[in-house]
């Protein structure tokens, strides 16, 4: 399954859960039977008083988790044109559930998000209580390369970044490193790739009895106080004026127009962010466009449901398939989207990436 757990004893008889994601050739990826052991441990864990606290970490120096395994779901939208092949409803419903639950975790759970942080990876960090960053984090939400959208509570976390950055985000890949998350309140600590084991020496040593959020606080401080001199330099706070006037558009594809203008820009970030754009999917920009303007009134429960019925239906259109396709099988790099113009792409499409794919109530009305 490609997740190990460990319980490391802590002093008075309480225990340290970590949890480490184990599939580094596929950079983390995230498989169904990982999340379903992930979310069948971390209930356990809630559930047990002997744990105080939880490590969630990924093996390897490349990434935490760089996404979920959506070539097996492809081959299945393949087998299954136009419909929603039933892997897809149990994996995002699974996956969805996970993020929840880390969202809602009673206990500190800490979060270690080095190297490559993408896409599903994004989901597990963003929920966790204590979002830890490292020299080598790139976080980012790619889908736009893939045909798919910046779902695992994307929409969410997008849509409450300051200004345009959000959408800019989801619409570009862009990538964030630690200073960027820092700055954007989508992580809380920084520290040294090397200190993950003077951090879990430390939690072994707390006395989880006796004000245990104080002692946790002091633990991280001061490992962070010994990191920042190696923090990198800001990348997107210094551009959110430019970026905000850029994307103040009425429109999709106003907007996307707009971007696209920036390939030879002088600032080499923006052209690099305009290139991308330019060769990703434009129904992919439609639903980031919408799904953060959706985002903005809905809660957190809401805003899972809502992409649990957008990533059904993306599974029953062209452009995921042929994206992941391009990208992740044949790794050609070249999509050949059904609707290569972003003013192309019919409003009941979009529209209709919103709508159930069910009969009765919400899969995940319960959350």
């Amino acid at each position: 399954m490609n997740v190990d757990f460990e319980e490391r004893p802590a002093q008075h008889g309480y225990r340290i859960g970590i949890a480490s994601l184990d599939a580094s050739s596929s950079l983390n990826a995230l498989s169904l039977p990982m999340i379903e052991a992930l979310d069948a441990k971390l209930k356990a864990w809630a559930d047990n008083p002997a744990i105080a606290c939880v490590l969630l970490r990924g093996n390897g120096p490349k990434a935490f988790c760089a996404g979920g395994d959506v070539v097996q779901l492809v081959q299945q939208c393949r087998a299954h044109p136009g419909e929603v092949p039933p892997l897809a409803r149990r994996f995002f419903a699974d996956e969805y559930r996970l993020d929840h639950r880390i969202h809602s975790y009673p206990k500190p759970l800490i979060c270690w998000a080095h190297g490559h942080v993408l896409g599903g990876g994004m989901g597990l960090m963003q929920g966790a209580g204590l979002r830890i960053v490292t020299p080598s984090s790139r976080l980012g939400m790619p889908e736009i390369n893939i045909g798919l959208y910046p779902d695992v509570g994307g929409s969410w976390f997008l849509a409450r970044l300051p200004g345009k950055l959000g959408l800019f985000l989801g619409l570009t890949a862009s990538s964030i490193n630690a200073r960027d998350a820092l700055d954007l309140d989508l992580a809380d600590r920084f520290l040294l790739d090397s200190q993950q084991d003077a951090l879990l020496d430390g939690l072994v040593q707390l006395n989880w009895q006796e004000q245990p959020q104080l002692q946790l606080h002091s633990l991280l401080k001061a490992l962070e106080s010994q990191a920042q001199s190696e923090l990198p330099e800001a990348q997107w706070l210094p551009r959110r004026a430019r970026i905000d006037e850029l994307l103040d558009q009425a429109d999709l594809p106003q907007t996307w127009r707009a971007l696209a203008a920036l390939h030879t820009d002088s600032d080499l970030l923006l052209a690099r962010a305009a290139k991308t754009l330019a060769g990703g999917c434009p129904l992919t920009g439609h639903l980031v466009w919408q799904q953060i303007k959706r985002a903005r009134s809905l809660s957190l429960a809401q805003v899972f449901q809502m992409e649990y019925a957008i990533s059904l239906n993306c599974c029953r259109y062209p452009e995921f398939p042929e994206g992941v396709r391009a990208r992740l099988i044949d790794k050609e790099h070249k999509a050949h989207w059904h609707w290569p113009d972003v003013a192309s792409v019919p409003d009941e499409v979009i529209q209709a990436h919103f709508a159930p794919t069910w009969e009765g109530e919400h899969p995940l009305a319960d959350l």
